[in-house]
């Protein structure tokens, strides 16, 4: 059985543990743990990847892990790592999000069935909070904590030390339903381990408080390192810029080109989080990103690693061939939305359909309409020095025209001026 503390410690991702003998009691036979995930949205993103592959390896360790989707606690959303109030989420969206994330979460863990005893769970706690009343969950869980504890969580000290903002009661009793959660899966499933980032370590402490207090029994917390950026700033699903798991909102050639132009900085910590590279292969991409850089070879594999593990190995490889067409590769076989992913920095022109009537246009009036270049004289220079292209071919000859053979995934040809300055013409 592979030592789960000792890999989290190689990879980086232990931030806490509530008690130091966590790793002699993993080690001593399989366990239950469970990570919760919010559905404030309809995807996850690379911020959530972190705690799917930390379940995942849970499980690859003999363990049994437990995937909570947060039906119950998404209407009241957790303050933690939060400067104001969430905005309340309906029934309607808070269900359109759960089955956006139910699929992304079954993509990491060997699913079994409930009440089996095998396989990975994965569960909703609005199952379990929903049917509970006021009256017995503050006799059964507010009863055993004092405000004072709950004042002293660093989430909500971080709100009332912004008068102008402070919290609600709403947001004040998400710790106490988190706490309920951890008894719960305790009492149903065995659950003796919660994990979640570092900004989780007061709720899963009152969690663990709760236990000991209601069943006398011994629970465990493990937090890990939130995921940065190189600019120090956390990925979430309201900071600008959010990378989601999800291909309608970040395409499977978007996941792989940021981790391809992942800074050497990070790259390091980026292999060790999210992929199941052994810890000789990462060491290995350790050192060639020491010594030769250039090569960008550990970004090139940590892309492969995660759109794969995100979104299957089809897509990367398509992934893959997008990219090569930046590089003049093939363009003729791209789709639409591929091709608008790769060139979705370039400038683009569009243009009337009929201009590729009859024969054609000259690609020299080309080049000078889209202002690839600056004037016709400038166009048949760079046609006549080797340095135009169409859809990556070299075109050297002046009366070289664009035709309706040219035009890719229907409408589109995409122009290019030496190794770098692409243009993309729309043809309407």
């Amino acid at each position: 059985m592979p030592d789960f503390v000792e890999d989290l410690r190689f990879r980086g991702l232990i931030h806490q543990m509530t008690d130091p003998a966590l790793g002699d009691r993993l080690a001593a036979g399989p366990m239950t743990g469970y990570a919760g995930f919010d559905p404030s949205a309809d995807s996850l993103t690379v911020g959530h990847l972190l705690q799917m592959c930390t379940l995942r390896r849970l499980q690859d360790a003999g363990h049994r892990p437990i995937a909570v989707a947060g039906g119950g606690t998404g209407f009241i959303g957790d303050p933690g790592g939060k400067s104001e109030e969430r905005s309340l989420l309906t029934a309607e969206q808070l269900e359109a999000n759960l089955e956006g994330i139910r699929s992304q979460l079954a993509r990491f863990i060997d699913v079994g069935t409930v009440g089996t005893g095998s396989g990975a769970l994965m569960v909703n706690n609005a199952d379990w909070l929903q049917p509970m009343t006021l009256i017995s969950f503050l006799r059964d869980v507010g009863k055993h904590f004092t405000v004072n504890q709950m004042v002293a969580k660093e989430s909500v000290k971080t709100r009332l030390d912004r008068p102008d903002q402070g919290i609600s009661y709403t947001e004040f009793s998400y710790m106490l339903l988190q706490a309920y959660d951890f008894l719960k899966l305790f009492d149903d499933h065995g659950c003796t381990l919660q994990i979640g980032g570092s900004d989780q370590w007061g709720n899963i402490t009152m969690g663990i408080d709760l236990i000991r207090r209601v069943r006398r029994a011994e629970a465990f917390g493990l937090t890990t390192p939130l995921v940065l950026k190189a600019d120090g700033t956390k990925f979430g699903k309201t900071e600008a810029g959010a990378v989601w798991l999800d291909p309608r909102r970040t395409s499977p050639y978007q996941l792989y080109q940021f981790f391809l132009r992942c800074e050497d900085t990070m790259v390091g910590t980026y292999l060790r989080y999210f992929t199941f590279l052994s810890h000789e292969e990462i060491l290995e991409l350790d050192r060639a990103t020491a010594e030769h850089p250039e090569r960008r070879e550990a970004p090139r594999v940590l892309a492969r690693q995660v759109c794969t593990l995100v979104h299957g190995a089809a897509e990367t490889e398509r992934a893959e061939q997008a990219a090569a067409a930046l590089f003049g590769g093939d363009i003729a076989g791209l789709d639409e939305a591929t091709l608008l992913d790769v060139f979705a920095e370039a400038p683009s022109t569009d243009l009337p359909s009929g201009r590729l009537d009859g024969d054609g246009v000259l690609l020299v009036d080309l080049l000078a309409d889209t202002g690839l270049v600056a004037s016709k004289s400038q166009a048949r220079t760079a046609v006549t020095q080797g340095g135009a292209y169409v859809n990556n071919t070299r075109a050297d000859d002046l009366e070289r025209r664009v035709t309706p053979g040219d035009v890719v995934a229907g409408r589109y040809v995409v122009l290019r001026r030496g190794k770098k300055d692409h243009h993309l013409v729309r043809f309407d």
